[in-house]
């Protein structure tokens, strides 16, 4: 029994005297395919361009789901036609469904859009923090048209873990407000 002891206590000496390797920090990799785009054109009063990597389903009216299927992601556009002068009234409520988000939100940055040739008018607005979306828009011509966007993920809202999505379709949301035409 003691030279099972002796034996066990050398074992338990000698594995002490190696160097503790410390391991990088890991981090989460998620490439997704390079982006091409493609002109959506709708029985609407606009038109913009798409990500073929992107699915369009169209709801009620000219609302617009463009679905990523491999971040489980959808971009919803609505479209409101601007009457009795409402401008105001759309684009309270556009800044209002933003903001509602300060509760969750770690900052949330704000983006014009002027583009004074095509009269598109709007903001993008960049959610960072665990919020129910981390992207929204609206793009308006003043007059006439009113178009709100959001990006919503089938997923409970962890930034960290959805970051490079995020990424990702917030520039095809910039590039959705670069190729907005009022037909």
């Amino acid at each position: 029994m003691r030279f099972l002891a002796a034996l066990f206590l050398c074992f338990l000496i000698l594995a002490c005297n190696e160097e503790v390797v410390i391991k990088p920090e890991a981090k989460l990799r998620l490439d997704y395919p390079q982006a091409s785009y493609s002109t959506v054109q709708l029985d609407c009063p606009y038109s913009f361009k798409i990500n073929t990597n992107a699915t369009l389903n169209t709801a009620a009216g000219c609302n617009v789901d463009v679905e990523y299927p491999s971040m489980r992601a959808t971009v919803y556009l609505t479209y409101q036609s601007v009457k009795n002068n409402n401008i105001d009234s759309l684009l309270y409520d556009a800044q209002k469904l933003t903001y509602d988000h300060t509760i969750k939100a770690n900052s949330i940055l704000e983006q014009p859009r002027v583009d004074s040739i095509n009269n598109v008018y709007g903001m993008f607005y960049m959610i960072d923090g665990n919020a129910a979306t981390q992207s929204q828009f609206y793009v308006t011509d003043s007059v006439n048209h009113f178009i709100t966007g959001s990006v919503y993920f089938k997923a409970k809202p962890n930034f960290d873990s959805i970051y490079p999505a995020v990424v990702y379709l917030r520039e095809d949301i910039r590039r959705i407000m670069e190729t907005i035409k009022w037909k």
